[in-house]
């Protein structure tokens, strides 16, 4: 990953940036793309958005690093911190399906709409997924909004937690479920 020129990323990222966490957590977070701080740093979600993230895992009985893992569906940073391009996102989705089949999480949660066509591999609306569960390969996907367009549009962080929810719902039911078996 660290060496990948599969897409135009590469030529002006500082560093890829492939994730962090717990290696076998039940949630897995996956963002667009690493920002300025993020390219700087070398870990996902560590400016403004990633405080944001870290409250809202807070929320719901989480923390960064304890059964949770986050990635970001390309590794390395577009320019401006603009939406990765489709074919980009393409180009990184081999990492993003490694980093799951390693991590074996619980639930999915994608954060914004880049997330959610990395893990569905078609496009959708945030407004239209959100509240329901999806399928990538046997696991749940919850769809949800990206924390900078929470702090950009703060009205929307109770259809966020509603889509939290939903996610600790579907982990407790799983392990309920694993529990009984």
């Amino acid at each position: 990953m660290r060496t990948c020129s599969a897409c135009v990323l590469c030529e002006r990222r500082n560093q890829a940036v492939p994730g962090i966490g717990d290696r076998h957590a039940s949630w897995m977070f996956v963002g667009e793309g690493p920002g300025s701080e993020e390219d700087q740093r070398g870990e996902p979600f560590v400016g403004q958005a990633g405080r944001l993230l870290d409250n809202m895992l807070a929320a719901i009985g989480l923390q960064r690093g304890e059964d949770v893992y986050i990635a970001n569906a390309v590794k390395c940073r577009p320019p401006h911190n603009r939406t990765p391009a489709p074919e980009e996102i393409s180009s990184c989705r081999p990492y993003l399906e490694r980093q799951i089949a390693l991590v074996q999480p619980t639930v999915l949660v994608a954060l914004g709409r880049p997330a959610a066509l990395a893990l569905l591999e078609s496009e959708v609306s945030i407004g239209a997924a959100r509240g329901r569960s999806f399928d990538y390969k046997g696991i749940p996907v919850v769809v949800t909004y990206h924390p900078a367009y929470l702090l950009r549009n703060p009205q929307d962080k109770g259809k966020a937690w509603a889509d939290l929810c939903l996610a600790r719902r579907i982990v407790a039911e799983r392990k309920r479920g694993a529990a009984s078996n």
